[in-house]
């Protein structure tokens, strides 16, 4: 009797979770789209790959870059984006809202908002593999009917929304998507593809980048590619470097040292040994959060970028991605143990490194240590309408009919590779600030694939754009206004009995003003008026 009853809970598995929108990806977009769709009265399920959900908010990210350039992009967050920051702000008491806090206090703001709306999270439930496996059809239509996840479980929607950085439900459904740099002459653009010269971040200091200085028949140093520099202006398929945002604290009541890891290999980190001895200054933590905390990024010349080692990633399997994972985390648990006590690092850098550890508040079920990359770069959507080069400028932008989100930052891509170039070490690929952007509006459209791929799919983290294009949408504001858009969207759509390509602009447009959104801004100054 016993065998049979296991015979018959194998031959019928667990009923298929059946709601109005599946929203796949556990990201701030994610969340918003989720909770967006179930004030407007939809049923919701937010099925997370993740089991900590809100992006890379509640890994380490707590500096948002809001207000701290030359302009104020404070004025472009409005809706549930405002709404976050202000929650935040009373979880420290203050009225107002706060850019920079610690990420489990993102991870308390982000459930809260979850629970209220009274959204069902399914946690650590990822895309069965291969991805085309995971999706199944409406017979004879192009509409989604479900997605399976690596457990067996089955959700049914009406609508599917896609909010993972990689854009993995977008690739299982078979809508068009790219990776890398495009060509310049793709889209008439002048800031993509291989950078003839990269000015930002570069090496402030000449490193030798061979085994042996000076020859270059004996191979380069570790972190290092051989390869071409290639020809300006061409694309490829590499993508900008990941880190870990190292959240961090100088507290001596919560701060765990820097443990030195079991396979620790000195030799992989020569390049930073060379730097200190062409006289170039290693960078450091400073405090930036609440509580004596710091969310250490990688935006210098020379920190825990590792270029061109991520280029598997997007297209990447589940193995190669945990692969790339352990690769960046073991070199970044190096590099601060070596940091902090290396004799070769100058005293006055271990010194300041010495103060600072890992915090025990934090990511208490990963070691203390964020349990996600930040992803900088996956693919993205080729649809019939793509966001370039041209919307971002300042001067005659190309205007937009459909806005639905701001977005408002400079065309922000970190350099994808380390080179040699003239008999160097060279970072190349970074773009940023320069006196060409303009804040801009993000279409309705390029959150829609082609509706001949997928009727009832829409995504709100992977929009159809350039790779230099997404470089200005790729903060967590903006994420999150687009994770609104497209959670308003798809409750229009459903409660029109609409297709989501037919969902005029007027109705998205009220909903949108009504909660808050932002939907258009004015030009900041020129750099140069300041």
């Amino acid at each position: 009797m016993r065998q049979f009853l296991l015979l018959l809970l194998v031959a019928c598995p667990a009923a298929a979770v059946s709601v109005d929108l599946v929203v796949y990806g556990g990201t701030a977009a994610g969340v918003m789209a989720a909770v967006q769709a179930k004030r407007l009265g939809r049923s919701v399920a937010l099925v997370a790959p993740e089991k900590h959900v809100g992006g890379i908010a509640v890994d380490g990210l707590g500096s948002n870059d809001v207000n701290n350039h030359w302009f104020r992009n404070e004025a472009a967050i409005g809706g549930l984006a405002a709404e976050y920051y202000l929650r935040i702000g009373r979880k420290y008491g203050q009225p107002g809202p706060i850019y920079r806090y610690e990420s489990h206090v993102a991870e308390q703001v982000f459930g809260d908002l979850l629970n209220e709306a009274g959204v069902t999270v399914y946690r650590e439930q990822r895309l069965r593999e291969p991805l085309k496996s995971a999706v199944e059809w409406t017979a004879g239509t192009k509409s989604l009917r479900a997605l399976i996840t690596e457990k067996g479980e089955r959700f049914e929607a009406r609508v599917f929304l896609d909010a993972t950085m990689e854009g993995d439900l977008l690739a299982a459904a078979g809508v068009e998507t790219t990776v890398g740099r495009e060509a310049n002459a793709k889209y008439g653009e002048t800031k993509n593809g291989i950078r003839a010269e990269t000015t930002h971040a570069q090496f402030a200091v000449r490193v030798d980048p061979y085994r042996i200085p000076g020859d270059p028949k004996s191979g380069l140093i570790p972190t290092i590619q051989d390869e071409p520099f290639g020809t300006p202006g061409e694309g490829d398929s590499n993508i900008q470097a990941f880190c870990f945002r190292l959240c961090l604290t100088k507290d001596p009541a919560n701060r765990i040292p820097f443990p030195k890891p079991a396979n620790f290999d000195r030799g992989q980190y020569e390049v930073y040994f060379r730097y200190v001895r062409a006289g170039g200054k290693l960078w450091t933590p400073s405090p930036r959060l609440p509580n004596g905390k710091t969310d250490l990024g990688s935006w210098h010349d020379l920190s825990a970028n590792l270029y061109g080692m991520n280029r598997d990633w997007p297209n990447g399997n589940y193995a190669t991605r945990e692969r790339i994972f352990r690769e960046h985390r073991d070199f970044t648990q190096g590099l601060l143990w070596l940091l902090a006590n290396d004799p070769e690092i100058p005293e006055a850098t271990r010194s300041v490194w010495r103060e600072w550890g890992l915090p025990k508040d934090e990511f208490t079920d990963h070691g203390h240590w964020p349990r996600q990359l930040y992803v900088r770069d996956g693919r993205r959507m080729v649809s019939d309408y793509v966001i370039t080069e041209h919307h971002t400028r300042r001067v005659n932008p190309t205007p937009v009919a459909d806005p639905i989100a701001v977005a408002y930052w400079p065309t922000d891509t970190h350099s994808v590779r380390r080179i040699v170039r003239d008999g160097a070490a060279y970072n190349e690929g970074f773009v940023f600030n320069d006196n060409a952007w303009g804040p801009f509006g993000i279409s309705y459209r390029a959150l829609l694939p082609r509706a001949s791929e997928a009727a009832n799919l829409l995504t709100a983290s992977c929009p159809s754009s350039s790779h230099v294009a997404y470089g200005a949408i790729r903060l967590e504001q903006t994420f999150m206004s687009l994770g609104q858009a497209a959670g308003t969207a798809a409750a229009l759509a459903l409660t029109g009995k609409q297709p989501l390509h037919s969902l005029t602009y007027d109705q998205l447009r009220g909903q949108l003003l009504k909660d808050g959104q932002i939907l258009s801004i004015s030009m900041p100054e020129p750099l140069n008026a300041r």
